[in-house]
């Protein structure tokens, strides 16, 4: 008996002629800003009241949309305009004071996009995936990157220059999104649900593990454009550019600089700079060189959006402070100043340490905490407000009541430990400020200090607590969201250079001592073959690691190219089950939390499917809520789940198609009344 096709998502529908109930919304040579105006006018004209994605996949406006770009729409702009346009909606229900219509239009929006990608063939989801913004001006960061000749045509204008867009779109894609990519827009449009769609999931983790590359060649003319690894053909010093390779080696910068840093602090010589401590301030110059070029490369929206760079900038902070000091109690001989110094670098463990570890939330469980814990923090910070206001009401009462027995600072300890006493912080209770209540005042201090403990113990504690409880509920239902959020954060910060030549510190200090000055007399081209030949030569051994590795695990030798996620699919557009297979033998990353990957709009078709040697796939049908999961203990057992999914992928579908020939019906019934 023939194995049965599993049921694809647009197979099936019915394909009406373009009328002018159905027109046709996007066009192939529309440009970026074109396309985000197009979209913004069309979802505000068809939704009107807020939505839910239920309310949505079923929607015959939303349907029509996804039909047309899938079936006829090939721009690589598209994803990233749809997603311009949830950032948009979505700044616009904050501002309008969070209605959900904006919400709701927003939703659709990173809907529509989710259901696009369903579609696509290989080398067309990492066109769509990785479409990036032209810079404006096109500018040279390093003179290191030769980009591609179609970033030079501007980010406004159309093609023949028809259409000029509003001033505020123009504004806000050049100010916020030229130069990013689509992944980066949907990190910065906080995207979850995209991101955590399957398809993307599988290309995020192929940029992670290498098998996506965005540099072939390191040479003069090399330029940036995302292709599927080849080791045959590759650059073999483009491996330095794998995120996964990256964040390995910034882990073992990380543990030698705490390693200089313990012997700092042991050694402890004030009066000389020892080689430890030069070694030590070394770090600290090539961390913070890293950390500038960082921000230049991901722009300062993207770079604060990682959890990680908070502290980066309070290590670097830390460290001018403690250079400051050290060289001035050098210069001075004053002890006192040189303690201060080392005093100062002592605060550096709350932050390196934490640093050190910073590899561990790749960890699903790790990833999720961290998550948590920043939400947690964010809420407890905005309640601290609340409890900053009562406290300065009941100090000001206090210290105008007992201006003559306590002075300010003994009544701000005095209510300090009172609130810690409510937490249970402070060890002993007998000598609180309800001791001093008469002394305070006579009359008014008993019922104060009374209103004053009902406050702090019942009121504020329990508020908090609850609080926070709901705060980590919330990030807990919809953990396997927030981790790859997170994750798609660290892989494509480390991953969307524009610069052809990327040094790993400490070895990025000598670029900047021995070429940039160069700068000055050298062309860029010359500049750009002297950089590429520093990099090969101080980087050899970080590339040899990398082959050995490689070649030591088989399974980490990416050869990959687009055939890998179905015949032919590298070339054509694919059914759903054909076009979206995993490339890869990586199984999914949330397998602690989740397990499961969803499927496309209506649940159908093999999008969750996933290889691995400790889950086999898994399908949901998110439309009648029927999740069905296996061990993959057999094919026969995978023919017999794949079969029941197309069962009910025939009801869907069926459903799907009365529901449109009822609405083709009503919009006949409404065009001749309106006639």
């Amino acid at each position: 008996m023939p194995d049965r096709r599993p049921l694809s998502l647009h197979e099936g529908r019915p394909t009406t002629p373009m009328t002018p109930m159905t027109p046709t919304v996007v066009k192939d040579d529309m440009n970026f800003l074109e396309l985000c105006e197009t979209f913004r006018n069309y979802f505000v004209e068809h939704i009107g009241t807020p939505q839910n994605m239920s309310t949505l996949k079923l929607s015959p406006v939303m349907t029509r949309l996804c039909n047309q770009l899938s079936e006829r729409g090939h721009n690589p702009a598209t994803v990233a305009a749809l997603l311009w346009c949830k950032a948009h909606f979505d700044a616009e229900d904050d501002d309008s004071g969070g209605h959900g219509l904006g919400s709701s239009r927003g939703l659709a929006c990173e809907f529509v996009a989710s259901d696009l990608l369903t579609s696509l063939s290989a080398n067309e989801a990492l066109d769509y995936l990785c479409y990036e913004l032209p810079l404006v001006g096109n500018e040279d960061h390093d003179g290191g990157n030769n980009c591609a000749g179609d970033e030079t045509a501007g980010l406004l204008g159309g093609r023949d220059g028809r259409n000029a867009p509003s001033p505020d779109l123009e504004a806000d894609s050049i100010a916020s999104y030229a130069g990013l990519n689509t992944l980066e827009i949907a990190i910065l449009a906080d995207a979850k649900k995209f991101i955590s769609h399957p398809p993307v999931e599988r290309v995020i983790n192929g940029i992670w593990e290498g098998r996506i590359s965005f540099w072939k060649t390191l040479d003069v003319d090399g330029s940036k454009k995302p292709h599927f690894y080849n080791k045959r053909k590759a650059d073999p010093f483009c491996r330095l550019r794998v995120p996964k390779y990256q964040k390995a080696f910034e882990a073992f910068f990380f543990a030698v600089f705490l390693a200089l840093y313990y012997g700092v602090l042991i050694q402890r010589d004030p009066y000389h700079i020892t080689g430890l401590e030069a070694a030590l301030i070394v770090f600290f110059v090539a961390f913070a060189v890293d950390e500038i070029s960082s921000v230049r490369d991901a722009g300062t929206a993207f770079y604060t959006a990682d959890f990680w760079s908070l502290w980066d900038v309070c290590i670097i902070i830390i460290g001018i402070a403690f250079l400051i000091w050290r060289i001035v109690g050098i210069v001075k001989d004053n002890d006192e100043i040189v303690d201060t110094a080392f005093d100062i670098l002592s605060l550096e463990a709350l932050l390196l340490i934490p640093r050190v570890c910073s590899l561990l939330s790749i960890n699903p469980y790790f990833g999720v905490l961290i998550p948590c814990l920043k939400q947690m923090t964010k809420d407890f910070l905005k309640f601290v407000i609340l409890v900053v206001i009562l406290y300065l009401g009941f100090l000001t009462t206090f210290s105008l009541l007992a201006r003559e027995s306590f002075k300010l600072s003994e009544m701000s300890w005095m209510l300090i430990k009172e609130y810690q006493n409510s937490m249970g912080l402070a060890s002993a209770v007998p000598q609180t400020i309800l001791t001093h209540a008469r002394q305070i005042s006579p009359v008014l201090g008993p019922p104060l200090m009374l209103i004053f403990v009902t406050l702090t113990n019942i009121l504020l504690i329990t508020s908090l607590i609850s609080l926070l409880s709901n705060s980590l509920t919330n990030m807990m239902n919809n953990a396997r969201e927030e981790y790859l959020f997170m994750f798609s954060i660290t892989v494509m910060e480390a991953a969307t250079s524009n610069r052809l030549v990327v040094f790993y510190p400490p070895m990025n200090l000598l670029s900047l001592i021995l070429l940039r000055p160069l700068r000055l007399v050298l062309s860029a081209s010359r500049m750009r073959k002297w950089r590429i030949a520093l990099l090969k030569f101080s980087h050899f051994p970080f590339v040899a690691a990398i082959m050995a590795y490689e070649s030591l695990w088989p399974d980490n030798q990416m050869r990959y190219n687009g055939t890998a996620w179905g015949q032919g699919a590298g070339s054509k557009r694919m059914s759903m089950r054909e076009g979206l297979k995993l490339f890869g033998r990586r199984s999914d990353r949330f397998q602690e939390w989740s397990g499961r990957l969803g499927g496309s709009r209506l649940g159908l078709g093999g999008a969750g499917n996933q290889v691995g040697p400790q889950s086999g796939p898994a399908f949901i049908s998110s439309a009648s809520s029927v999740r069905m999961d296996f061990d993959g203990e057999s094919a026969s057992n995978l023919r017999a789940y794949a079969n029941q999914i197309d069962e009910h992928g025939h009801e869907l579908h069926r459903m799907r198609t009365t529901i449109e020939q009822l609405s083709r019906k009503l919009d006949e019934i409404l065009s001749q009344k309106s006639a």
